[in-house]
């Protein structure tokens, strides 16, 4: 038995999937099967219930998956600790950050990163909202940069620090009714198609809840991957939606400016009395051993988006 298998017989847990499992451990399924098999005899009991179906824990399978993730946990403790031992500014930084946020904000961020700590390197691992929660608290990552607050955060080990609050922009086609507005009100969303992002981005549940707010109409024919398949979208007259400013190109932001963007889009400002807006905030675990580290960075965060 080996920390390998271990990691192997979380992610199983973790997709409920022998292919997906493989596929985030970075080897083929026979790999993964293989070793997870031999770990079942290692240990004496069946800890996977495999169908055609589904892959399901036993109950022992459950109570193992639950000490192994605890020994993962220390595991990734030690390592952070003998590398802040090394060098407290420095050693690798495992950070994650959201698709909605990575693109836009990592221009910004990472020049003032590097010279505040010029021997930190900084591991980065993009993914939505629950994927990166779910490493943060079992240790596989240092902090997470995301949309604040989360309710799954909601707990008393885990610190929050306010980044940034970014408003969003009204984002309609060249030829929508509304592309010469020089501001619109949340209530100009009525009876508009708007288009979201697909299930699992929390920038969706931000917009919806604005859209149901103001009786916006949820398209049910498109879903996007991406603010940048959203951006085609609303080039394209399939309807309007909910753009953060940082996905805004620079020259199209600030109250009063109307002007066509990439595809044929018009970026609207919210009057400054109703402007819906999301909380970016940087997030971590206070019992890291990086913890320190971690409240200084959050410092130049902030500094450098403000």
């Amino acid at each position: 038995m080996n920390l390998r298998d271990l990691r192997y017989l979380v992610a199983v847990a973790e997709h409920r999937h022998f292919g997906r499992a493989a596929e985030a451990c970075f080897v083929s399924q026979p790999t993964l099967s293989t070793q997870l098999k031999k770990l079942e005899e290692t240990l004496g009991v069946m800890l996977i219930e495999r169908t055609n179906r589904r892959v399901m824990l036993s109950p022992e399978g459950e109570q193992i998956v639950a000490q192994a993730q605890r020994i993962l946990s220390e595991v990734n403790t030690l390592l952070a600790l003998s590398e802040q031992l090394q060098d407290p500014l420095g050693g690798e930084l495992r950070l994650g950050i959201i698709p909605t946020i990575a693109p836009y904000l990592l221009p910004q961020i990472l020049a003032p990163i590097r010279e505040a700590f010029p021997n930190l390197q900084l591991q980065l691992t993009e993914g939505q909202t629950s994927h990166i929660t779910r490493l943060l608290k079992r240790g596989d990552l240092d902090a997470i940069l995301l949309a604040i607050p989360i309710p799954d955060l909601h707990d008393e080990n885990i610190e929050e620090f306010e980044l940034y609050t970014e408003p969003f922009y009204l984002a309609v086609g060249e030829n929508h009714p509304k592309a010469e507005f020089k501001t619109v009100m949340p209530a100009d969303l009525e009876g508009e198609l708007v288009l979201l992002l697909e299930d699992g981005h929390c920038l969706r549940d931000q917009a919806l809840a604005v859209c149901h707010a103001h009786r916006g109409v949820e398209s049910k024919g498109y879903s996007a991957t991406s603010l940048e398949t959203l951006r085609q979208l609303v080039g394209a007259d399939m309807g309007i939606t909910l753009m953060p400013e940082l996905a805004v190109p620079l020259d199209k932001r600030g109250q009063g400016v109307v002007g066509s963007g990439l595809g044929g889009v018009r970026y609207i400002p919210f009057s400054a009395d109703d402007v819906p807006y999301r909380t970016l905030g940087l997030c971590w675990r206070s019992t890291s051993t990086r913890a320190e580290l971690l409240a200084d960075l959050a410092k130049v965060l902030h500094a450098s988006l403000h």
